[in-house]
C-alpha cells in the first residue's frame, strides 16, 4: 500500500485497537470488518487531517468496497445448479431476491460507486434528512426510491453514524414504504458506540456493517477521534 507512490508500512498487530472491548459489548446485530493491520493503515490515512483530497478519495473508496462486500455476505442465498464449460454440474448458490442501495444525502452518495462496482446495474434510491430548526429533530426533506423497493433487500448507505438520529429516521421512512426491518442492512465506515446502541435498540432485527467503532461522541456530538466531516473532505478541495 502507498500514498503518493510512497509505501505505507502497516502498523504492528500490537498497535491495533480492539473496538469491541474498548467500547463495551457490541450489539448482536452489529458486524465489523476484520480489524487487520491493513484496515488500520487505511483508516490512519483517511483520519489524518493532512491527507490530500485525492488520497482521501482513493483510500476511503477502498474501505467502502470492503464494507459493501461484507454487506453482501449477509444477504440470503438459495441453492443454484449450473453447468461448467467442461460439461460438469456444479451446485452453488445465488442471491435470493433483488437488492437496491439507498444513500443518505449527501455523504452517502460517496458510497454508491462502491456498490455499483460489485453489483452491476443495481438500483439506487436517495433520501435527504436534515434537522428541523423548530423541533431540532431529524426531518425528511426528500426521498426517491425504486417503485418495487418493498420487495427488495435494501443496503442503506451513510459513512458516519454519530447519534443515530438521521439513520433512524431513514429506516422509519423505508419501513413506511413497505420495506421490512430485517430486509435492511445499514453500511457505514465509522460508528460511535452511543449511536450503535441507540440504533440497534430501535431496530434489533436490522444488521449494521461498520468498518470501525470509535471511542465516542464529544460535547458537540462529533465522533472522536473520527475523521472530520466526511462530505466536506470528499467533495471540497
Amino acid at each position: 500500500m502507498s500514498t503518493n507512490g510512497v509505501p505505507v508500512p502497516p502498523p504492528q498487530p500490537s498497535l491495533l485497537k480492539t473496538t469491541a472491548s474498548s467500547n463495551g459489548t457490541v450489539p448482536p446485530s452489529v458486524f465489523t470488518l476484520p480489524q487487520t493491520a491493513q484496515l488500520e493503515a487505511l483508516y490512519t490515512i483517511i483520519r489524518d487531517k493532512d491527507t490530500s483530497r485525492g488520497d482521501f478519495l482513493f483510500y476511503s473508496d477502498r474501505i467502502i468496497r470492503l464494507l459493501v462486500e461484507e454487506g453482501l455476505n449477509h444477504l440470503p442465498v438459495v441453492k443454484k445448479t449450473v453447468t461448467t464449460p467442461t460439461g460438469s454440474t456444479y451446485v452453488g448458490v445465488g442471491f435470493e431476491g433483488k437488492i437496491c442501495g439507498v444513500s443518505i444525502l449527501r455523504a452517502g452518495e460517496a458510497m454508491e460507486a462502491g456498490l455499483r462496482e460489485v453489483c452491476r446495474s443495481v438500483r439506487i434510491g436517495k433520501i435527504l434528512i436534515q434537522r428541523d430548526e423548530e423541533t431540532m429533530q431529524p426531518k425528511l426533506f426528500y426521498s426517491k426510491f425504486p417503485q418495487d423497493i418493498a420487495k427488495r433487500y435494501v443496503l442503506l448507505l451513510d459513512p458516519m453514524l454519530a447519534t443515530g438520529g438521521s439513520a433512524i429516521k431513514a429506516v422509519d421512512v423505508l419501513m413506511e414504504n413497505g420495506v421490512p426491518e430485517d430486509r435492511i442492512i445499514f453500511i457505514n465506515l465509522i460508528s460511535s458506540p452511543e449511536g450503535l446502541r441507540t440504533f440497534s435498540e430501535k431496530f434489533p432485527r436490522l444488521k449494521v456493517i461498520t468498518g470501525w467503532i470509535d471511542q465516542g461522541l464529544n460535547e458537540k456530538a462529533y465522533i472522536i477521534p473520527g475523521l472530520g466531516d466526511f462530505g466536506e473532505r470528499r467533495y471540497c478541495e
